[in-house]
């Protein structure tokens, strides 16, 4: 079994401001964890970026990569305009030339591209490993990000089929 560590859009816009998620200082230090593991572990990372509107404008500041993410010249980039990363980018692909048959999954928004990213995986047959303390995304008026984020976790984890699994477990539990 090959694995993957997909870190998804933890872009400035997200992490600071308006749109700054949910204990993002700790999540992006669990992130950054999880990343120099998998990197001493010879584990591809690839980071995703996602392009929208003024707030996520490609090459733009709130574009960027988050302040304070560990990054290595090593890592993968995929570049993204809708909450699945595997839409219409060469995501698939990339890992196929891996050879990746597990995902480890963190980033941001949980409730957007985090649940379409993980749910098309599960789709095209990948385990997946969620990290139930490394995602995270903002109060959406009716609730928490915490109750987003531990309701996803939750869900998520109930979509363990035949063909392929998921997991939701906290970094501190993952074998990279």
């Amino acid at each position: 079994m090959s694995t993957a560590l997909l870190i998804i859009d933890v872009q400035r816009a997200l992490c600071i401001g308006e749109y700054e998620c949910f204990d993002i200082k700790r999540v992006i230090d669990t992130i950054n964890d999880l990343s120099t593991k998998a990197r001493a572990a010879d584990i591809p990372v690839i980071l995703i970026q996602h392009e929208e509107g003024d707030l996520l404008q490609y090459g733009g500041e709130g574009w960027q990569l988050a302040d304070g993410l560990k990054t290595s010249p090593q890592d993968l980039h995929v570049y993204k305009t809708t909450p699945d990363s595997f839409y219409q980018t060469d995501l698939h692909e990339q890992l196929q030339e891996l050879e990746a048959d597990r995902l480890i999954i963190c980033g941001l928004q949980t409730d957007y591209c985090i649940n379409a990213t993980v749910r098309q995986a599960h789709q095209l047959g990948y385990d997946v490993v969620l990290v139930a303390d490394a995602h995270s995304t903002i109060d959406n008026g009716m609730m928490s990000a915490e109750d987003i984020i531990a309701e996803h976790n939750k869900d998520l984890a109930h979509l363990t089929g035949s063909v392929a699994r998921i997991d939701v477990m906290p970094a501190s539990e993952i074998k990279v």
